[in-house]
C-alpha cells in the first residue's frame, strides 16, 4: 500500500533531481579501511544508517550507493525527512 502523498513528493521533484542528490550525498561519503580483515567500509555521515563494508573500495562505493537508493525510497515511502546535502533538498512539503 502507497503512503499517501508518496508519489506528488516524488512527482514534485524536478527532473534529475534524485540522481543529483546521490551524486552529491557519494561525494561526502567516508573510508576507511578496517584493520582486522582488510575490508572496506564506508558510510554517509548525513544519511543515518548509510553504509556499507565490501573487501574492495569499489565494490564499497558501489554497495553504498545501492544503500543510499533504498535508504531514499524508505524515506519516500513513509514520507519521512531527507538531510539536506549541497543545497539539494528532496523534502517537499505534501498537501493534504
Amino acid at each position: 500500500m502507497r503512503t499517501p502523498g508518496t508519489r506528488l513528493l516524488v512527482a514534485g521533484l524536478k527532473k534529475g533531481m534524485i540522481q543529483e542528490y546521490i551524486r552529491a550525498a557519494m561525494r561526502h561519503a567516508k573510508y576507511e579501511i578496517i584493520e582486522d580483515d582488510g575490508t572496506f567500509y564506508g558510510h554517509i555521515p548525513e544519511c543515518p544508517g548509510v553504509w556499507a563494508n565490501e573487501d574492495t573500495l569499489e565494490a564499497c562505493r558501489t554497495e553504498l550507493e545501492e544503500v543510499l537508493e533504498d535508504w531514499l525510497l524508505i524515506r519516500f515511502r513513509h514520507n519521512l525527512s531527507i538531510p539536506e546535502i549541497e543545497g539539494i533538498s528532496l523534502d517537499i512539503p505534501v498537501e493534504a
